[in-house]
């Protein structure tokens, strides 16, 4: 599906890149795996979306929760984003 001339035309008519690495290098999809399985837990399947609109602002304000409030212990209990400001 990825990799379909069709995709492909959705990608460039939206002005996006797509990036995929090799077939068979997970160390690419394994972070992307792990937050959609964890956006599915945490909000997808505890809601119930009535329409499209509903589903994809719940899915915004998730990611924006997820970066900026959503403390992860594998980053000395910060968010993402703060995590990334000390870095700088």
């Amino acid at each position: 599906q990825y990799t379909s001339n069709g995709f492909k035309h959705k990608l460039e008519a939206a002005g996006m890149t797509q990036s995929m690495s090799r077939v068979g290098k997970c160390i690419d999809n394994g972070p992307m795996e792990g937050f959609f399985g964890t956006l599915k837990c945490e909000k997808y399947y505890l809601n119930k979306y009535n329409t499209f609109k509903d589903l994809n602002e719940a899915i915004d304000e998730y990611i924006h929760f997820y970066n900026h409030k959503r403390l992860q212990k594998k980053l000395s209990d910060l968010s993402p984003m703060e995590f990334r400001a000390m870095a700088a």
